[in-house]
């Protein structure tokens, strides 16, 4: 009998020691490239590659930021909990906006790096040798509009929250079906999305941030080599003129409060009939810019502008929604009024 209880407890203190060493050691990620990436076995402290990274893992996991990529926008503190604004912003990997500054990095003592996008040309390489520089695993994780959910799921895993990823993952799923539907059921608004000071920049049919309006429109913005930056192709009034669509959709920085003022402008005849639009922003735009998960805040605004009828759902309802699951706010009905002030046609 003593005997057996001596195995016994032995048994246990194997048991212990297992997942002690299992809660303390590592394990391996496969991240969207394929790398197989040794992280810690508990995440707890994890930073992000630039803005589009930034907004998709803020909805699962906020609390875990040691800092951020970019500041966030001058309207951010309306809308997100306050105990992220003064998170130290450590640069972004890619784009012009600000290089990542390692010193931060290491100060902020991250456990692994998140990467979120299209996987750029040699992106595993990029990673690797970071990776080895800092001794912060460097991950990416793919993120299309067209399949966010498993965007999430692949989050979920690496994070270690595969419940809450797995509500924003139907979150996006059903968001983005409904909008290909509505897409699918209806002649398509012949459109143009502008933006820049002077109004003279489109995102162009095909670039890399036209995903939402050339699925819910018609863009009229063909050109030869459309534009990968956020500002798009630079045109003039006159090819503004020839295109001529129906409708027009003003970037927030762009020249919407002056259009009908404006002669030139008043030739066009979405101006002239009164069927233009400012898109929404705070704290980011909806169409995109960065073009990450808030896109979808894109599809139902725009779904409900161009075809009220096949829309058949509340926008505020809905975006009150996403704030809640992606911005961790509760959006008020005077503050949704307020985004969408200039949003009808």
């Amino acid at each position: 009998m003593k005997k057996l209880l001596i195995l016994a407890l032995a048994a246990c203190m194997l048991v212990f020691c297992m997942c002690a060493a299992s809660a303390e050691g590592t394990r391996t990620f496969v991240d969207s490239t394929g790398r197989e990436v040794e992280l810690p076995w508990k995440l707890e402290r994890i930073a992000v590659s630039g803005p589009l990274a930034q907004n998709v893992v803020f909805a699962l996991a906020p609390d875990m930021l040691v800092g951020i990529a970019t500041p966030w926008s001058a309207s951010a503190g309306a809308y997100l909990p306050s105990e992220y604004g003064s998170l130290p912003v450590l640069g972004q990997l890619y784009g012009t906006k600000g290089a990542l500054n390692l010193e931060e990095l290491l100060a902020a003592d991250p456990q692994v790096v998140i990467d979120v996008g299209e996987p750029k040309a040699g992106i595993g390489e990029d990673l690797d040798v970071l990776t080895e520089q800092t001794g912060i695993p460097f991950v990416h994780v793919t993120a299309k509009l067209s399949a966010l959910d498993e965007t999430y799921v692949k989050l979920g895993e690496l994070v270690g929250r595969e419940e809450e990823a797995a509500v924003l993952a139907a979150y996006c799923r059903r968001v983005y079906d409904r909008a290909v539907d509505i897409a699918q059921s209806v002649e398509k608004a012949d459109l143009l999305y502008i933006t820049g000071p002077e109004g003279l920049n489109v995102i162009a049919r095909d670039s890399y941030h036209s995903e939402v309006i050339d699925l819910m429109g018609n863009n009229v913005a063909l050109v030869e080599s459309p534009s990968s930056k956020g500002t798009g192709n630079e045109v003039d009034m006159e090819q503004l003129l020839a295109w001529d669509p129906a409708t027009i959709l003003f970037a927030p920085d762009s020249i919407y409060d002056t259009v009908a003022q404006d002669e030139t402008w008043q030739n066009m005849q979405a101006i002239a009939s009164g069927r233009y639009s400012e898109v929404p922003e705070g704290p980011d735009n909806w169409i995109g810019f960065p073009p990450s998960a808030q896109r979808l805040l894109g599809l139902m605004w725009m779904g409900k502008l161009l075809y009220p009828e096949a829309a058949d759902y509340d926008l505020y309802t809905e975006v009150a929604q996403y704030y809640e699951l992606f911005y961790h706010c509760v959006l008020t009905r005077e503050q949704f009024d307020a985004l969408v002030a200039h949003s009808a046609l």
